[in-house]
């Protein structure tokens, strides 16, 4: 293949499809350089393409636009004005563009009859399939274009553009276990030892990528270049424990600082593979950029891959995705909200969240930009000149870049940098669960800072008493934590830097959230409930922790075993629930579900919401009404007592033994008031308890996807059902969008307007 050469001269850079030179602009160079990869990369001619070829398309907002390169068959294809093969679309942009926002250029491939339709900027390169019989709702993506000589092959054509997406998904797969294969052939580890390695690979790697803003990717050759640079350059400047670690070892060092406050690698933890295992990988992964945050394929690829390799002995951190799906539509977590799960896993509650609040910030972009964009064309966009036309084009083009900003995590002070900075927050208290929740998370659009490997029952970072409006959680069910285990000196949290980062971020009430720990050196776990002294269950444990940590009125969805609800043992756990919090629904799950995931237990999904204040009055009220009519009931036997206990303490020879006695059954007397009221409480504060008894929760006993699968059409029962019966206060917060007469745009939300200045 022959390779062109790229010219620059006095900021101007050389145009060899018009001949001519050019002001370098960004867009300009991307254009270029595009080109150069079509001819050096694909074997593309430049006497088969053109740039900047007109649009005379009909449709309105699409005409006498500008394609920026167009591509034929051939030479002679072009000369003859036959249909074009490829149209190509380039933006200067250094954020994912967004699909809708390529309509134009879409349009005008489906219009000069090409099969494929490219978009590329200076991040990112996507193929599309352009089906040339309609103008479709949403574009399909393909996994590559043809080269020059594969375009000639009909047949080979067809089979590119049959390569959907989905290919690169379960490609993406594959390719994660050929490296755990590697892993465990070449180094002799076990699958879950191998999965650390993998994971420690998967961090270095998209540090790396973030690093390069997606311009480059961690390769093997990139590394084995990098690692002969590091050798002559850097090494003989390096002091201290650095200086002595093989260049492998030295980038996960340098990891391992990069995610230091999330405290996943212990500080000795060192690469267990072989440098040749390590760069097989690297070779594995090279077609993948890990930096763009929110391609979904990476993210749904590295679950399905988890499901395969922990099926077996951490199956128990799994919650089924029908489960998990249908737990978050039940809650409906709003934008602004904030998430928890304190025994997060795999972290699918944590993502299934994130990326349901994230689909609703998408939808609402994407319908500001159609509204924009008719106010920018105004009523007269088509009877305008080809110069004014062009001139609104790229008012709208300006218009979409910036709404485009608030979609990525990456931009300060955008809705997706809220979202996945200070709405998403896990612990487990397993290190690789925590590892993997978080890879997971980056893997499936970011979030990943609030998630850490910390004991689930003590507070960390953000995750403290009366912070959350949703949890979402299947917590660790039938251990028992033992009165003997005791508050240590290690459980404290004495990072300085992150203790003064966390106070500036949450102020006062997390220097109380420290004091949970803090003042309670030498204590039992235990002592830290109140249902602690009743039993030591994890499931019972974590129901009271779920429920300080929500705010009041917040709601919460829990896996529990089935005897939660119905065993006696367990009567005065659910009467201390019953005075906190609202049961909001009981969906009864067979067995089935958890059954691959090595549960033995019948569960159920259980829901609740905390009290508001208004409702703890009336409780409060419900319970101190129920009790003085009990006790009225009773008013003769308890003066009968007193006057007993009065008279005895009168004489001038006091019994000791009779006043005790006497005072016991007073006591005696009081606690079963106490529990005679509960019913009559039960009556005075009574409210309607959905239950739901399901028969196919879409999962069946070995774990796989079943037809009948009766959730969603309960979440959606469910859902008028609760706005009917109006079960939690609903956010009213509308996010909108306007652009002034100079393009300037504003976000509006809950009154105020904030410019949106990227």
């Amino acid at each position: 293949m022959s390779t062109l050469e790229i010219k620059r001269e006095n900021g101007k850079i050389f145009c060899p499809l018009t001949n001519s030179w050019h002001i370098e602009n960004p867009e300009e160079k991307v254009r270029q350089e595009f080109i150069k990869k079509l001819v050096d990369d694909y074997g593309y001619s430049l006497d088969q393409m053109a740039q900047e070829i007109k649009v005379n398309n009909s449709q309105r907002g699409q005409g006498k636009a500008r394609a920026d390169i167009v591509i034929w068959k051939s030479k002679q294809d072009k000369i003859e004005s036959k249909a074009a093969f490829i149209v190509v679309e380039c933006k200067a942009e250094n954020v994912r563009i967004r699909e809708e926002d390529y309509y134009q250029g879409y349009n005008y491939a489906s219009w000069a009859g090409a099969s494929f339709f490219i978009t590329t900027n200076e991040k990112e390169t996507k193929y599309f399939n352009v089906d040339k019989d309609y103008l479709p709702k949403e574009l399909v993506e393909v996994v590559a274009i043809p080269t020059a000589q594969e375009a000639l092959n009909d047949k080979k054509v067809k089979d590119i553009l049959s390569k959907t997406k989905t290919f690169t998904r379960d490609d993406f797969t594959k390719i994660l276990r050929t490296c755990h294969n590697i892993i465990r052939n070449n180094d002799k580890l076990s699958p879950e030892a191998a999965f650390d390695e993998i994971s420690k690979i998967l961090f270095m790697k998209i540090k790396y990528e973030r690093e390069q803003r997606g311009a480059k990717v961690f390769t093997k050759d990139e590394f084995v270049e990098k690692e002969k640079w590091f050798e002559k350059e850097i090494r003989p400047s390096l002091k201290g424990t650095a200086k002595d670690l093989p260049y492998m070892q030295f980038l996960f060092y340098n990891t391992k600082e990069e995610f230091k406050d999330d405290q996943l690698f212990e500080e000795n933890e060192i690469i267990k593979i072989r440098q040749n295992s390590f760069e097989q990988i690297l070779e594995k992964l090279e077609t993948y950029n890990l930096s763009d945050t929110q391609d979904d394929v990476k993210g749904i690829a590295f679950e399905q891959f988890l499901g395969t390799t922990f099926r077996g002995e951490l199956g128990q951190y799994f919650t089924p995705r029908t489960i998990v799906d249908f737990m978050t539509h039940i809650l409906d977590p709003k934008e602004k909200e904030t998430v928890c799960d304190p025994t997060c896993g795999s972290g699918g509650f944590l993502i299934k969240a994130f990326e349901y609040m994230r689909e609703k910030i998408e939808e609402e972009v994407k319908k500001a930009k159609t509204e924009l964009r008719s106010v920018i064309e105004g009523d007269n966009y088509d009877s305008l000149s080809e110069e004014e036309q062009v001139v609104i084009n790229e008012r709208i083009e300006a218009m979409q870049s910036t709404l485009n900003k608030e979609l990525d995590t990456q931009v300060e002070g955008s809705r997706m940098y809220n979202l996945s900075r200070n709405c998403i927050y896990g612990t487990d208290a397993n290190p690789r669960m925590a590892r993997t929740s978080k890879m997971n998370m980056i893997m499936h659009g970011d979030g990943h800072g609030g998630v850490h490997h910390h004991d689930g029952l003590l507070n960390v970072n953000g995750i403290f008493e009366e912070r959350f409006d949703v949890i979402l959680t299947n917590p660790p069910f039938g251990a028992r934590i033992d009165k003997s285990l005791k508050i240590t000196e290690a459980d404290k949290f004495t990072d300085e830097a992150l203790i003064a980062k966390y106070k500036e971020k949450y102020g006062e009430a997390y220097e109380n959230a420290l004091k949970q720990v803090n003042d309670n050196i030498g204590k039992s776990l235990l002592s830290l409930y109140d249902v602690g002294s009743m039993s030591g269950l994890t499931e019972v444990l974590f129901m009271e922790r779920c429920l300080r940590l929500l705010k009041k009125g917040g709601r919460m969805g829990m896996v529990l075993p089935e005897g939660v609800l119905n065993t006696s043992n367990l009567q005065k756990i659910r009467e201390y629930f019953e005075g906190k919090a609202k049961l909001i629904l009981i969906c009864s799950i067979p067995q089935d579900v958890f059954i691959a995931a090595g549960a033995t237990v019948k569960p159920s999904l259980v829901f609740f919401k905390r009290f508001t204040e208004e409702e703890e009055l009336k409780y409060l009220g419900a319970k101190t009404k129920a009790e003085n009519e009990v006790r009225q009931k009773h008013i003769g036997e308890i003066n009968a007592i007193k006057e007993k206990i009065a008279a005895e303490k009168a004489k001038k020879i006091k019994v000791k033994a009779l006043i005790s006695a006497a005072e016991k059954e007073l006591r005696d007397l009081e606690k079963a008031i106490i529990e005679e009221a509960k019913p009559l409480t039960k009556e005075y504060f009574d409210y309607e308890i959905p239950i739901a008894m399901v028969e196919d929760a879409g999962i069946t006993s070995t774990g796989a996807v079943s037809a009948g699968n009766q959730l969603p059409t309960l979440q959606d029962e469910y859902k008028e059902y609760r706005i009917t019966k109006k079960l939690w206060n609903e956010s009213n917060s509308v996010i909108s969008y306007t652009i002034n007469s100079e393009g300037r745009i504003f976000r509006i939300s809950d009154g105020k307007e904030v410019e949106l200045r990227w």
